[in-house]
């Protein structure tokens, strides 16, 4: 039972949600200060069920969400605390506020308010609570998305699978998840210690005060999806302090025609062409390439080239070079050779001692392709694409 005094318009639509009103006549308290007390009760209401104060959380009941950020914004209000000072039978009002809640930042007093169950009535009134829906409960049951079991999950297991193995490897890193960063279809993230992966992405709409949104379908490494909203995600991830962006190791500006100020020079990417006699290098000169990554001259590493099996023993001229800036070489040269594994020359030479060297970073992939693979790697989109030896190119 609520104690409050309404008008006839809000005993009738109270009657029609099922909320019982009784009238207090209390001639020393304004009806302002008797609609911040009805609030506050659903608060105590709260504490006497659970023996605790309302906490924030998307895991929470959308009421207790409510009744956290309701608590908060008293805490944080003199006038508030003023009228419900001898009410706080439990001393719930002591603390600080528990948590921002980033839907609430930007908006005006009066859309705070409305957020909080509370409607303008007035210029200087603080205005009055109401006991219907509030938006804030209504865009958290929107946001609510339960998770349910992903029928489809043998599409996606391997998925996380490669992820995983990736982040081992070092193809794949993890960073801080900044606030209100974007998020695409495609994306990987990881939340709450599982790895989470944006599948779809829905049509954009409007949403309250005019921020965009989209509905997402987001898949769990532990088989389960949910279609949860993008801001929603966006905010799950802000408040996890162990949210985190996976992406890729190369992810960034990892080439330049020019060094701009403040960029450290990690190196070259360099493809090679043997001029070696042997006859399968011979028949297949055009397409039979050493690729690698050095931060020294070029130039000076393959001066002795025709000494090294390296270099197979035989002079070679440089067909192609890309810049690097701010990259692990490291890192980068085994994502280019694992790339083309399946595409690696098998082949054995003598070095000047005679005996038997199987050199490495060669393969047999075209420069068009290289060319391509480079490009993939600098968009950030290797990762979705393999290289088929027996179709000479790189597929999806």
């Amino acid at each position: 039972m609520v104690k409050a005094s309404f008008t006839d318009e809000d005993d009738a639509l109270l009657a029609e949600l099922g909320v019982e009103v009784a009238v207090n006549n209390t001639g020393s308290r304004t009806p302002c200060e008797e609609r911040i007390i009805a609030g506050f009760e659903d608060i105590e209401r709260f504490f006497e069920q659970h023996g605790r104060v309302p906490a924030h959380g998307e895991d929470r009941d959308i009421f207790e969400r409510l009744y956290a950020v309701r608590l908060d914004k008293i805490r944080a209000s003199e006038e508030c605390r003023a009228v419900l000072a001898d009410q706080d039978k439990h001393g719930v009002l002591t603390g600080e506020p528990t948590a921002v809640v980033d839907e609430l930042d930007d908006l005006d007093d009066d859309a705070l308010l409305s957020e909080l169950g509370v409607l303008d009535a007035g210029k200087n009134d603080i205005t009055k609570l109401t006991h219907v829906k509030s938006r804030a409960e209504i865009k958290a049951a929107e946001e609510i998305a339960k998770r349910t079991p992903c029928l489809e999950f043998d599409k996606f297991k391997p998925l996380f699978a490669k992820v995983q193995e990736e982040l081992t490897s070092g193809i794949r890193i993890t960073r801080e998840f900044k606030d209100n960063a974007q998020i695409k279809q495609g994306d990987l993230f990881i939340l709450g210690g599982q790895k989470v992966y944006v599948a779809e992405m829905g049509e954009e709409f409007v949403a309250e005060y005019g921020r965009p949104d989209r509905r997402l379908r987001v898949i769990y490494d532990n088989g389960t999806e949910s279609d949860i909203l993008m801001r929603s995600l966006q905010r799950a991830l802000n408040k996890d302090e162990a949210g985190r962006r996976i992406i890729d190791s190369s992810a960034g500006p990892l080439f330049s025609d020019v060094i701009e100020e403040g960029d450290m020079e990690a190196g070259t990417i360099y493809v090679l062409r043997s001029k070696s006699d042997h006859p399968l290098i011979k028949e297949h000169r055009d397409v039979i390439h050493k690729i690698g990554v050095t931060s020294g001259n070029i130039e000076r590493r393959i001066g002795n080239a025709k000494l090294d099996p390296t270099f197979l023993m035989a002079d070679v001229e440089i067909v192609a070079t890309y810049e690097l800036s701010n990259i692990n070489r490291t890192k980068l040269e085994n994502l280019i050779h694992r790339f083309f594994e399946s595409a690696k020359l098998n082949i054995e030479i003598k070095d000047r001692f005679g005996n038997p060297i199987v050199p490495r970073e060669w393969f047999l992939v075209p420069l068009f392709v290289i060319d391509e693979t480079i490009e993939k790697i600098r968009d950030r989109s290797i990762v979705n694409f393999r290289y088929d030896p027996n179709l000479v190119k790189i597929i999806e």
